[in-house]
């Protein structure tokens, strides 16, 4: 069978979303299947190295093609750029296809939130006759509802017609939540036959580490490479690694390190880039913060490494969301035994996975004072946080294994197992 993929997200681009693209695609063709990926060529969020890299249209990654077209500032800050950009999308996703794809297309997996994908989506299905599978991640445009970010009204109805159309002409749908299933069912009249609840999944092996582990203040020996480059010692570390978005409320954590200034051993590290990040950073330095530190992206290869040097894994979502979502990163955090802490908005179904797989600390976000009780929390019980790590490495390992994901992703998609 030959399968196409279509996504913004694939690496070399840093995401937990395009880490999980390659490895969609990887595991189809480890089960026999032919596979091409159209993506977007990689300009934002990379690590340095990559930056100086200059990236065929096609090319041949192992046993996966992949075809990269160049868009029009579909992540700019400009939300007018991106708008326009979003329009053209389905143009130049097409164009590519009917130029580089010569062979026919059996099945057809698309990964949103961007549904003017969707449309090449149905594109193929009505050219090829394909199976089409609809991966919804951000509940969109609702996520930038929440956010803001969208607040015209034509603009809104516009992209709510396109949502529709979109569950209308796929075969199948999946969501990574529980909640965000049902909420499509409850709000956009999803039929509850056609969508199911597939989990992001996680390579839980590639973050498997030495016990106990390799941070100082987890026990382990000396200070690491990363510890070393932003002289930090053998501070108490909470890291946020990933894309400094509207929608994840970071302010919240800056006001958090203010409130906790008195706690010398602890400090905040950001790791990434985003629109927020300038405006984060100036923050910082109006409280005059000595415990925060922001740093570049690292490689997919060497965030490991950056997960075994620090002590906690902070996750942060604004409270305007109302969707089930859940940050990518916690899969991450989850496989390398790392504990976590989550300011998470109510709806987030982040608060069930730490609670039932006790792994770490949530709490609703928006409230500074409880975020301040939580890091102090898990800073006073820190010698019980490889306790929660192990816990949470075990979860991740039973319920989100890349082969039980991929497997029945392969099942919607073709019809049958391996």
């Amino acid at each position: 069978m030959h399968i196409l993929l279509l996504t913004s997200f694939y690496p070399p681009e840093i995401r937990s979303i395009s880490t999980m693209m390659r490895e969609l695609a990887e595991g189809f063709a480890a089960r026999g299947h032919a596979v091409t990926v159209v993506t977007a060529r990689p300009e934002d969020n990379l690590a340095d190295e990559e930056k100086r890299k200059s990236w065929p249209i096609v090319v041949q990654e192992g046993a996966v093609k992949v075809v990269r077209v160049k868009t029009l500032g579909q992540r700019a800050s400009n939300y007018i750029l991106r708008g326009v950009s979003e329009l053209v999308l389905p143009f130049v996703y097409r164009r590519a296809i009917k130029k580089f794809v010569k062979v026919p297309i059996d099945g057809v997996v698309v990964y949103i939130p961007h549904f003017p994908l969707a449309q090449v989506g149905a594109w193929v299905k009505r050219k090829y006759g394909a199976r089409y599978l609809l991966n919804v991640q951000d509940i969109f445009p609702q996520n930038a509802i929440d956010a803001g970010i969208m607040k015209n009204r034509a603009l809104i109805a516009f992209y709510e017609y396109l949502e529709r159309r979109a569950y209308r002409t796929a075969d199948a749908l999946t969501t990574h939540t529980s909640g965000g299933r049902e909420f499509l069912i409850e709000k956009k009249g999803v039929p509850a036959t056609k969508i199911t609840t597939v989990y992001n999944w996680v390579d839980v092996n590639a973050f498997k580490f030495p016990s106990p582990r390799p941070s100082p203040v987890g026990g382990g020996g000396g200070v690491g490479p990363f510890r070393a480059r932003y002289g930090l010692g053998k501070k108490f570390i909470f890291l946020f690694a990933g894309i400094f978005g509207p929608t994840q409320g970071l302010e919240l954590v800056i006001e958090t390190a203010r409130r906790v200034r008195d706690l010398s051993g602890v400090h905040f590290l950001f790791i990434g880039e985003g629109t927020e990040k300038a405006r984060l950073t100036q923050l910082s330095k109006e409280y005059c913060l000595t415990n925060v530190t922001f740093g570049p992206f690292v490689s997919p290869k060497d965030y490991p490494a950056l997960l075994a040097e620090v002590d906690v894994g902070l996750m942060c979502l604004a409270p305007e969301n109302t969707t089930a979502v859940v940050p990518g990163k916690l899969w991450g955090f989850m496989a390398a035994g790392l504990p976590v802490v989550a300011f998470l908005q109510a709806s987030s179904e982040g608060h069930k996975i730490i609670q039932t797989a006790q792994c770490g600390y949530s709490a609703v976000s928006g409230d500074s004072k409880t975020a301040e009780h939580i890091v102090r929390k898990a800073y006073a019980e820190r010698s019980r946080l490889d306790e929660y790590g192990r816990r949470g490495q075990e979860y991740a390992a039973q319920h989100f294994s890349k082969e039980h994901c991929i497997d029945r992703i392969e099942h919607l998609i073709t019809g049958s197992t391996h």
